[in-house]
C-alpha cells in the first residue's frame, strides 16, 4: 500500500463530520473506526435490520459500507474546500456474510487531481474469526469548491 499525505491537517475531523452527517450510516448502525491519509475502516455489527432473508448480512449493506470506506479513504486526501462523489464501483461478493460483525477497510490506490481510485475489502467476523466476504474497486470524483458535497 502506498503512503499518502493529507493536504488538510484537519482531514480526520472533516471525515468524521461528513460520516456523522450520513443518515444511512446512522440508520444501519455503522461506525467509523479508523481514518488515516488514504485509509478508512468502518464496522457494522449484525442486526436483523441489516440482514437478508437467510439471516446473513445483506449484499446492499456490504456495498454501502465498502463504498463509504473507500470514499472516505479518498476524501481524507482532498483539500478542505473539496467535496467528493462516487462515480462507479464494482463489488464482488466472495463468501456468505454470516457473522457478528462486518469490517470494511478502504484504501486509495491512486489519488488523481479529479478522479481517485480506491479499493475496499470487507471481512465478516464470526466467533472471533474474520473471513473475506467482499472486494470492491471504485472511482471517485473530486468536486472542487463545493465542500457541502463532502458533508
Amino acid at each position: 500500500m502506498k503512503d499518502f499525505t493529507a493536504t488538510d491537517p484537519d482531514f480526520a475531523e472533516r471525515v468524521r463530520k461528513s460520516f456523522d452527517a450520513q443518515g444511512i450510516m446512522d440508520h444501519i448502525g455503522a461506525t467509523l473506526t479508523l481514518i488515516e491519509p488514504g485509509v478508512c475502516e468502518i464496522e457494522l455489527p449484525y442486526s436483523d435490520a441489516v440482514s437478508q432473508q437467510h439471516g446473513f448480512f445483506h449484499g446492499g449493506v456490504i456495498g454501502t459500507i465498502a463504498d463509504s470506506a473507500g470514499g472516505y479513504a479518498a476524501f481524507g486526501l482532498m483539500d478542505a474546500e473539496d467535496g467528493i462523489l462516487t462515480v462507479e464501483y464494482k463489488l464482488n461478493l466472495m463468501a456468505l456474510a454470516d457473522g457478528d460483525l462486518l469490517v470494511a477497510r478502504g484504501q486509495v490506490v491512486r489519488a488523481g487531481r479529479t478522479l481517485t481510485v480506491a479499493r475496499a475489502e470487507v471481512g465478516v467476523v464470526k466467533n472471533g474469526v474474520e473471513v473475506a466476504c467482499a472486494a470492491m474497486q471504485q472511482t471517485l470524483m473530486r468536486i472542487v469548491g463545493r465542500a457541502e458535497v463532502g458533508g
